[in-house]
């Protein structure tokens, strides 16, 4: 069985040696409300918009925004970093917003929709691995061991809004699209291969086919 082992959310805080709050450190709580945030935008101070209500995202240009909506985590995967790095990792250390147990969250195809509590939630978009995300980990040169181990959990889109809380189980709608979120991941990180065969996908989405169409452009 599949099912939510940890909901959590962010507040502001400080980045050492860098300027503007993060809200990374995400923290266990009792329940989550899910909605749609709209599109990805800056607010105030550049700060981005969550579909978790409550959670604070510190770039609007990097996260937040309906394809990054809401953020989920197999606990298997911390896990195993706990492991690599010898340290305990606890629900929310990837900055996730749902920790789950018992699915192979990484084996998501782009557009399957998991029913979670009331809520159902779309995979949209690979985690891309960021300079606070290494900075939070403090190791030596995470971002290439993160995106070579290839499993770095998925973004959801808010397709029904509602609460989400610790025990819910997770039922998955397969989408068939074949494109596979890791897939994604490395296409995201310099793959031209892994981006032409994304861009064959009539539903992927715009951001993620601009990205792809300029960055081949450049190596025509």
């Amino acid at each position: 069985m599949s099912f939510v082992l940890s909901v959590n959310v962010g507040s502001a805080e400080p980045r050492p040696g860098r300027a503007g709050p993060t809200g990374f450190g995400k923290v266990p709580v009792d329940h989550i409300d899910v909605a749609d945030p709209g599109p990805k935008r800056r607010g105030p101070g550049g700060q981005g918009f969550s579909g978790v209500a409550g959670d604070f995202i510190g770039s609007g240009r990097h996260h937040g925004g309906s394809d990054q909506a809401v953020y989920a985590v197999a606990r298997e995967e911390l896990d195993h970093w706990g492991r690599e790095i010898g340290r305990d990792l606890p629900a929310g250390a990837f900055g996730e917003n749902i920790t789950t147990t018992g699915l192979d969250v990484d084996a998501s195809e782009y557009g399957d929709v998991w029913t979670v509590g009331d809520t159902a939630l779309r995979v949209s978009a690979p985690r891309i691995p960021c300079a606070t995300f290494a900075q939070r980990m403090g190791q030596r040169a995470w971002v290439r061991r993160f995106t070579e181990r290839g499993r770095g959990g998925t973004y959801l889109a808010v397709v029904q809004p509602g609460v989400i809380r610790p025990g819910d189980e997770i039922t998955v709608q397969p989408s068939g699209s074949g494109l596979l979120i890791v897939s994604l991941l490395r296409a995201w990180m310099g793959d031209l291969d892994e981006m032409r065969a994304a861009l064959a996908h009539d539903d992927l989405d715009g951001e993620s086919r601009d990205y792809f169409n300029r960055a081949l452009a450049k190596r025509a």
